[in-house]
């Protein structure tokens, strides 16, 4: 049951600076770290996103996005590069989301061990309440127009990319996998490859449980934002999935209101989650040149993921599934440097 594994995995929230603080210590203390590996470059810029703009929970639209440039990138003025697209999931930041895969020794451990040279673009989706759900609405934004139309356009502009689908990949962890399957699913034209880690939210709601709960007992926006990790979870998902621009302060219908089931919220919610929506977007999905999925054995949301994964074989549609041992985010990391980079540097065009 979908509530039951998202209360699993947000349990793991509190923990999460604790042990990638711990995590980048070792990292850093690895032979792998040696001052020879080329260094690349992470510039911090500001990217205008009209498609948020006018959101009614006054969300910024002037997003923070971090941008690694690889070694060579500053030398060879010539050349171009691929760009991967790094979403983030529900809570952490662009800056905490790069903290936690040590984005700038994971990508230079990655090409020097091979890996080649790209451009890593991770964007900050943070809202009021913690996430965007890579999602369209008036009430939150719209994050999905965001991502797949404001920020590709920018970096095309501002970088030296090779500005065709063939050479542009996405990725995303948690809130991120899913954002990194929804928008998949809608814009194979933008696309050539996917990896989506651990994704969030994948198979259907129910309107019950203490964080539903919770959320259903919240009247204004500043309530919201100090209302428990759990809740504020639902309150995100409620601001992206069942707006209504009539409803103030919230802006949203809820699924749980008055106690009662509201049957129009829920399906609202489940229409968005890619186990219901996968039928509609096969032809965009046969579209993609690879596809990766990942996920921990001990990661709740490991059953509703490899579900995912047998839809997407019932329609003879190519791609990877693999799992590891691990739990949510405990080697998000690892993955990132050891498999989501030599994934895009296999199927990417370079050239």
């Amino acid at each position: 049951m979908q509530t039951s594994t998202q209360r699993s995995l947000w349990r793991k929230a509190s923990g999460l600076a604790i042990a990638s603080a711990g995590l980048l210590a070792t990292l850093a203390a690895s032979p792998a770290c040696a001052q020879d590996i080329a260094q690349g470059t992470i510039e911090r810029i500001k990217v205008h996103s009209p498609s948020i703009e006018g959101n009614l929970q006054g969300n910024s639209a002037e997003r923070d996005v971090l941008v690694y440039l690889p070694p060579s990138y500053a030398a060879d003025e010539n050349r171009r590069y691929p760009v991967v697209y790094q979403l983030h999931g529900w809570l952490p930041g662009a800056e905490q989301w790069a903290g936690m895969i040590d984005l700038q020794e994971s990508t230079d451990r990655a090409l020097a061990a091979g890996a080649r040279e790209m451009i890593i673009v991770v964007p900050d989706s943070l809202t009021i309440y913690g996430g965007s759900m890579y999602s369209t609405s008036v009430t939150s934004g719209d994050f999905e127009g965001f991502i797949a139309r404001d920020l590709v356009a920018e970096i095309d502009r501002r970088y030296r990319t090779i500005p065709e689908r063939r050479s542009r990949g996405l990725s995303g962890h948690s809130m991120g996998g899913y954002g990194t399957l929804r928008i998949a699913m809608k814009h194979p034209e933008l696309y050539a490859a996917f990896y989506a880690m651990s994704s969030c939210c994948v198979a259907p709601f129910e309107a019950q449980g203490p964080a539903m709960e919770q959320a259903a007992a919240v009247e204004t926006a500043e309530q919201g934002k100090e209302a428990p990790i759990f809740a504020r979870v639902q309150l995100t998902q409620a601001s992206a999935w069942s707006p209504n621009p009539q409803k103030a302060p919230l802006y949203f219908d809820f699924p749980l209101e008055n106690g009662e089931v509201n049957e129009l919220a829920l399906a609202k919610w489940n229409a968005n989650v890619p186990l219901v929506m996968i039928d509609q977007y096969i032809r965009n999905l046969k579209r993609y040149d690879a596809i990766a999925l990942d996920i921990g054995l001990q990661d709740g949301l490991l059953g509703q993921n490899r579900e995912l994964s047998q839809v997407l074989t019932a329609y003879g549609i190519e791609h990877s599934f693999e799992t590891y041992e691990g739990d949510h985010t405990n080697r998000v990391a690892e993955r990132y440097g050891q498999h989501v980079l030599p994934f895009f540097s296999r199927v990417l065009d370079f050239e």
